[in-house]
C-alpha cells in the first residue's frame, strides 16, 4: 500500500497531509535498499524527519482526516510532479543514490504507478469528500544542509504567489505567538505539479503547508507539542477568513 489513511470519517473541515512521512523502502525497490547507508537513510533525505507525527496528532486535534505515504521520497517523491527532473533523486545534500542513478524510465514508470499514482489517487478522493475542504500539508526541514548556513526558523509556511489566502494570516499569527516563522522560506512554495498545486490550486481549495525545523520534532514529545500549537492557531485562520 503506498499510503495510510487515519480518520476518514472525522468530520472536520481540514485534510492534512504528509508526504514525505516513511523513509521505507519496499522490497520490490532494490530488494528494500537504494544502496545507500542506514545513517543517511535515517535522514531529511529519504523523510521528513518528525512530519509523520506531528500529520497524525494535528489531525486528530482538528478532528479531520490524514493522509501519508508509506514510501520513502528518495523511491519517488510524491510531492513532485510526474515530469519533475528531481522526481527520482540521483543526488541528495552530498549523498549519490545508486539505485536511483541506475534507473531508467521504465523503472520510473514502474515506481509511479506503484506508489506515486496510488497516493494521489486516494489524497484525491479524500480531498473530494468535503466541497469546502481545505488542505494543510505537514513538511519538516533540516536545520542545515551540508556546507550551508544554518536555518533560524522554528517553523515556515510555503505557499504559492497564486493564493495566499491563509498563508499570510498563518504567518501573521505564527509570528503573534512568538515563534520565528519563515515566510517562503528555506524554500518557495510554488512548484508546478507538486500535491498543493494538483489537490488545493488547481480546484480552488485554501491551503497551506508548513514545516516545522526538524531538530524541534524528531522525539514524539515534540510532535505532540507542535500539533498542540499548531491546531488552534489553523482552526482560527480558516474560521476567520470568510472562505
Amino acid at each position: 500500500m503506498a499510503f495510510e489513511i487515519e480518520g476518514e470519517d472525522r468530520p472536520g473541515r481540514w485534510l492534512v497531509t504528509c508526504d514525505h512521512a516513511s523513509n521505507r523502502v519496499p522490497d520490490c525497490v532494490g530488494g528494500g535498499s537504494l544502496g545507500i547507508a542506514a545513517e543517511d537513510m535515517a535522514r531529511h533525505i529519504a523523510y521528513d524527519v518528525g512530519a509523520a507525527g506531528v500529520t497524525r496528532a494535528l489531525a486528530r486535534h482538528l478532528d479531520a482526516p490524514a493522509i501519508l505515504s508509506t514510501f520513502s521520497r528518495l523511491v519517488i517523491d510524491p510531492n513532485r510532479g510526474e515530469d519533475d527532473p528531481t522526481l527520482l533523486m540521483r543526488l541528495y545534500d552530498g549523498t549519490i543514490i545508486p539505485a536511483n542513478a541506475r534507473a531508467n524510465g521504465e523503472e520510473t514508470e514502474r515506481r509511479l504507478a506503484k506508489f506515486h499514482r496510488p497516493y494521489h489517487e486516494a489524497l484525491a478522493r479524500l480531498a473530494a469528500l468535503r466541497a469546502d475542504r481545505a488542505i494543510c500539508a505537514i513538511h519538516s526541514f533540516t536545520p542545515c544542509l551540508k556546507g550551508r548556513a544554518p536555518r533560524p526558523w522554528e517553523v515556515a509556511v510555503l505557499y504559492s504567489h497564486l493564493d495566499t489566502r491563509l498563508a499570510l494570516p498563518l504567518i501573521a499569527a505564527l509570528r503573534d505567538a512568538g515563534y520565528v516563522t519563515g515566510d517562503n522560506e528555506p524554500y518557495n512554495g510554488h512548484l508546478e505539479g507538486d500535491a498543493i498545486d494538483r489537490h488545493a490550486l488547481q480546484h480552488g481549495r485554501p491551503n497551506v503547508l508548513i514545516e516545522v525545523r526538524n531538530d524541534l520534532i524528531e522525539h514524539e514529545e515534540g510532535q505532540a507539542l507542535w500539533a498542540a500549537r499548531l491546531a488552534p492557531i489553523l482552526t482560527d485562520v480558516l474560521s476567520t477568513s470568510g472562505l
